[in-house]
């Protein structure tokens, strides 16, 4: 509105001094002073418009970048999972094998061969612990340590005996860890207070 009162009020200002020949001198403009304006700001709104959505659609493609990079990363860590699974059962015959051939290997028994089938079980022990080590896979210790339902499955409840309540007592069967993900519960039993 203040732009059409300012251009009465030029036209009458102009009206008394000018003949009728004066407007055919200049050239007119198709679009007055007050239309440009506001094609000006309708312009400018649309460039503010357009630059947000250009920071947003690259701000999105960032985020789609790091969340398929961060894919791609897990997809060569964790790939392995379900194999480590496997091979972690044959880790726990081996383990118990071994467990019972050192038993029967005692001093007691002068059997040479038992002994030697014992060493070569722990040797492949050793090297099979040091290979998942190597890939990131570790034996969790959780004796002494307090129960984590992320890393450990009750099976079982002992009597607190110089142990804290909640306090993990024994293992039945261990857990694994690939790169710091649980793969395998470790099956535990917890001190609890005694209730006589």
């Amino acid at each position: 509105s203040s732009c059409v009162f300012s251009t009465a009020a030029q036209q009458r200002s102009t009206g008394d001094e000018c003949g009728p020949e004066d407007p055919r001198d200049e050239p007119k403009h198709p679009l007055s002073d007050c239309a440009l304006e506001h094609k000006a700001i309708k312009l400018e709104e649309q460039v503010r418009d357009l630059t947000e959505r250009y920071r947003k659609a690259l701000a999105d493609s960032e985020n789609v970048r790091r969340r398929t990079q961060k894919f791609v990363e897990d997809a060569k860590l964790f790939g392995i999972q379900s194999f480590c699974r496997d091979l972690v059962e044959v880790a726990d015959i081996l383990e118990k094998t071994a467990e019972s051939a050192a038993e029967d290997a005692e001093p007691s028994n002068p059997n040479p061969t038992l002994k030697k089938i014992y060493e070569g079980l722990s040797l492949i022990e050793a090297k099979l612990q040091s290979v998942f080590a190597k890939h990131g896979l570790q034996k969790m210790n959780p004796v002494g340590g307090k129960y984590d339902p992320y890393d450990h499955e009750i099976v079982c409840h002992v009597p607190a005996e110089g142990l804290q309540p909640g306090t993990i007592a024994l293992v039945t069967q261990d857990g694994y860890k690939l790169h710091g993900r649980t793969i395998r519960h470790a099956l535990v039993g917890v001190a609890v207070e005694s209730q006589e």
